[in-house]
């Protein structure tokens, strides 16, 4: 197993991308902290999953762009687990809008989530990461942050600052032997983008824009997860990986 003896937190972790790398990690034999905000539900039926194949996990309950709750946050998985080995920033949500009429509420909202949120994970689990000299830091863009999207360019300006926020982390916290690295995803079959693949229009766009000619499922995404979590990523950091069925090719 890949990651045997590892503890693993990943923030969004309820539903979606989130859930999937949870599952993954489980699977590759990792312990898991299972985090939401808003669905607990949801979380419990992921803590359940993996406890049901044989795995462990924990529910908390966090908004990562408050200091307090991110804080929390990694506090509780250490002391649940005893450890902290890899932190995957993939946290987020969508308020879209055209530049012109966004409001400064959906700036900020998402700005925080994203990258704030990012920022205060990484810092807190970084500060046990260093004590213990290791340590794994993913973080999770989108083509977006790459190639721009219209109507979203709070969330378009949050991915793409994830990727600056990577490259510097990666050169901060390598002396403490810790890798920090970025995947970008294109459109996977989660519930933040039902509308893009089921109105007909918006489909017909974004598949002409993907070479492999469909949307990724959950479990297309996760084994990149996996891999840069393992021990057979330890000389790898300040990398971006694009697993996006070659989105981010045109």
């Amino acid at each position: 197993m890949r990651l045997k003896d590892k503890v693993a937190l990943v923030t969004g972790s309820s539903r979606g991308v989130g859930r999937a790398i949870a599952l993954a990690y489980a699977k590759a034999g990792a312990s898991v902290v299972v985090n939401y905000s808003a669905n607990k539900a949801a979380g419990e039926e992921v803590v359940k999953e993996i406890q049901d194949m044989g795995g462990k996990a924990i529910l908390v309950k966090a908004d990562v762009a408050n200091a307090a709750e991110a804080e929390e946050l990694v506090k509780k998985g250490i002391e649940e687990f005893g450890d902290l080995d890899i932190l995957v920033n993939n946290a987020g949500l969508s308020k879209p809008a055209m530049l012109l009429k966004m409001t400064e509420e959906q700036w900020d909202t998402v700005l925080d989530i994203h990258l704030k949120g990012a920022f205060l994970c990484t810092q807190f689990a970084g500060r046990h990461m260093k004590e213990h000299n290791k340590g794994k830091v993913i973080n999770v863009t989108s083509v977006a942050g790459i190639v721009g999207t219209v109507g979203q360019i709070n969330y378009a300006s949050a991915k793409g600052g994830l990727l600056s926020f990577t490259k510097s982390a990666a050169r901060e916290l390598a002396r403490y032997n810790i890798c920090v690295n970025v995947i970008s995803l294109g459109i996977v079959a989660t519930d933040m983008t039902e509308k893009i693949r089921t109105d007909e229009k918006l489909k017909e766009i974004y598949m002409n824009r993907i070479l492999l000619k469909r949307f990724a499922e959950p479990d297309d995404i996760s084994p990149a997860f996996v891999f840069l979590g393992s021990d057979e990523a330890n000389y790898i950091t300040g990398q971006l990986l694009c697993v996006d069925g070659g989105y981010g090719m045109i």
